[in-house]
């Protein structure tokens, strides 16, 4: 072997580049002091590139196939280097390899809150967060643009710039679309295709894409959600007439099942009044009472106080309003007569309740006229 064939062993005569982690986007192939020998062999695999880069510039960008180095393939190579076609000797290139296959799952979301005029509660603040995925479409200008010299290129190292451009076109097309407030949560998938199109010129400027963009979730403010849920509230209501009256049954319902409770007694009372037999009750008859045709019935009477009189040491009575009526037309009651009924402190001139204090001033009947 010769001088010449022992020294072209050493140099580097297979590319290639076989990934090992999801996130990597970029991986330079060179080794300090190397040189790539002329005729080498560069295998690239479906969903990479490779783009030479020679002397700071960038030389060729290969897409998927099996490549030797040779300057018949290589014209940008060959105008750089200004080799002849016989020329043979080694060259030293960086050869970057760009993994253009999506990129999945990456996440974006507004940091701070988004001011937007909502057409139903005014100006609002909201929050949005969601998911898209990358892929690489022009590898020459992702490495001159973004990359630049760096040998081990991460998503992790782009995704801090792409939700910056994705959150502020995201604020000015929310700002601008005029979807409500009520609306927004049916509107996501709309927002999200408006949102992807939306940064397509300004990524392809990076020499990337967004194949998929979506809008997870849009979340407002706590009085908004509120304000949102008594409407929802209203809208289940429907007529507020009748469910107010339908709350008031369930109040009367729940009250009359709880023992001793006040207002369990008043409709205790008001159901039996209902089902007592006669003209006012509700068994008095076909059509529920006296007032017939499924009427309500009327509430029974308060029941009558009577009095009982003290006269010359002794008790006579009971007596009732009436009765005291006509003792007085009679003289057997004057207001310093004495008077007692069942609930007061003791016995009371007649003169001093109310009660009878107006028997006292109605006018006794003229005399009446003379027979024949």
């Amino acid at each position: 072997m010769s001088f010449w064939d022992r020294l072209t062993g050493e140099f580097i005569d297979v590319i290639d580049w076989t990934e090992t982690a999801r996130d990597q986007m970029v991986w330079r192939f060179d080794r300090h002091g190397a040189a790539i020998k002329y005729g080498a062999k560069l295998t690239v695999r479906e969903g990479q590139a490779a783009v030479f880069v020679h002397e700071g510039q960038l030389a060729d960008v290969f897409p998927p196939g099996l490549y030797m180095l040779e300057t018949n393939n290589m014209p940008v190579m060959t105008t750089l280097q200004h080799w002849d076609h016989g020329f043979e000797s080694p060259f030293k290139s960086e050869i970057y390899f760009v993994s253009t296959r999506r990129f999945q799952d990456m996440k974006w979301g507004t940091r701070n809150p988004i001011i937007m005029r909502d057409p139903e509660f005014g100006v609002i603040r909201a929050r949005a967060f969601g998911t898209y995925s990358l892929r690489v479409t022009d590898p020459g200008r992702f490495m001159t643009e973004v990359v630049g010299t760096d040998g081990e290129f991460t998503t992790d190292e782009i995704t801090f710039q792409l939700r910056n451009v994705i959150v502020s076109a995201f604020s000015n097309a929310l700002a601008k679309s005029g979807v409500a407030a009520l609306d927004m949560a049916g509107a996501t998938d709309q927002l999200g295709e408006l949102l992807r199109k939306r940064i397509a010129p300004e990524l392809a400027a990076y020499g990337v894409e967004t194949p998929m963009l979506t809008v997870e979730n849009i979340s407002l403010p706590a009085e908004v959600e509120a304000a949102i849920d008594r409407r929802t509230s209203m809208g289940v209501v429907g007529d507020l007439g009748k469910y107010a009256q339908f709350q008031a049954a369930e109040a009367m319902r729940e009250a009359a099942g709880t023992p001793g409770s006040a207002m369990g007694t008043m409709i205790g009372v008001g159901m039996g009044g209902a089902m007592a037999p006669g003209p006012w009750g509700g068994a008095g008859g076909a059509g529920g009472g006296w007032a017939g045709g499924g009427a309500a019935a009327a509430p029974p009477p308060p029941p009558e106080r009577v009095w009982h009189v003290a006269e010359n040491g002794q008790t006579r009575g009971p007596f009732s309003r009436a009765d005291l009526g006509r003792m007085l037309a009679e003289g057997g009651l004057t207001r310093e007569t004495l008077v007692w009924t069942a609930g007061a402190a003791g016995w009371t001139r007649a003169g001093d309740i109310t009660e009878l204090a107006q028997l006292f001033t109605i006018a006794p009947p003229p005399p009446p006229p003379p027979a024949g």
